[in-house]
């Protein structure tokens, strides 16, 4: 097990051993994060579902509504006039067979691929270079879609995808550390809407089982799910 660093020792005897209410919660990962560049605020949450069975898996997106605080590149894949939409909607890039080409020989230099249906039999080939690194289209996760525009303009704005890894856990980042803790809380309760929304069919028990946050260099807060379940968005407004 690697060794804690002596700042992170410093910083865990600030954290109890206790389910914090959500903005007690959130003002302790912003008083933790202490590295030396702006640390992204991140939940962890880990849910009582199975992911092996079809039935049981979680993969969908959420409009963040205060933002991810980063600058997203937007590449976009289609053919005809609809290169020029993507490119009049603000893509970063945008193409057809020469882009598809640009990427099988190593260009990468955008954070999120949305892709035409009719362009998807192409894209296909490039599946073994984007789906490793979570960039492959998908009607999912809303990057499959002729509607350009709207999706551009809302994943520049703060959608994010997100999915259940193999042992259940979302990994999710909601906002800049340095964000306003009111920010980070209609964040944070925008991501527990979506999650319960989305509950898998075959998702049986207890569905949420532990929440925490923190910073990215700082340590695990534990949230306590009923009571950010049970926030209005008028009160986290």
């Amino acid at each position: 097990m690697p060794k804690l660093s002596r700042r992170l020792q410093e910083l865990q005897k600030k954290v109890e051993d206790r389910l914090y209410p959500p903005l007690e919660a959130i003002n302790l990962l912003k008083e933790t994060a202490t590295a030396k560049f702006t640390e992204s605020a991140e939940a962890h949450i880990r849910l009582g579902i199975d992911p092996k069975y079809t039935d049981q898996q979680l993969r969908t997106t959420v409009v963040l509504p205060k933002g991810t605080g980063q600058e997203v590149r937007v590449a976009v894949i289609a053919r005809g006039e609809k290169v020029s939409e993507a490119i009049a909607a603000g893509a970063d890039v945008a193409g057809s067979e020469e882009l598809i080409d640009e990427i099988q020989k190593g260009r990468m230099d955008f954070d999120k691929l949305i892709a035409t249906p009719d362009v998807m039999p192409q894209v296909a080939k490039l599946g073994k270079m984007l789906g490793p690194r979570g960039l492959m289209p998908s009607p999912k996760s809303g990057t499959v879609t002729f509607d350009l525009a709207q999706a551009i303009s809302e994943f520049k704005a703060g959608k994010l995808e997100y999915r259940a890894d193999k042992t259940g856990i979302v990994h999710v980042r909601f906002g800049k550390a340095e964000f306003a803790a009111e920010d980070l809380l209609v964040n944070l309760k925008a991501l527990q809407e979506s999650v319960d929304r989305n509950r898998p069919t075959g998702a049986k028990g207890r569905y949420w089982r532990t929440f925490y946050i923190a910073a990215t260099m700082g340590p695990s807060i534990q949230l306590d799910i009923g009571a950010l379940r049970d926030l209005k968005l008028t009160d986290a407004a």
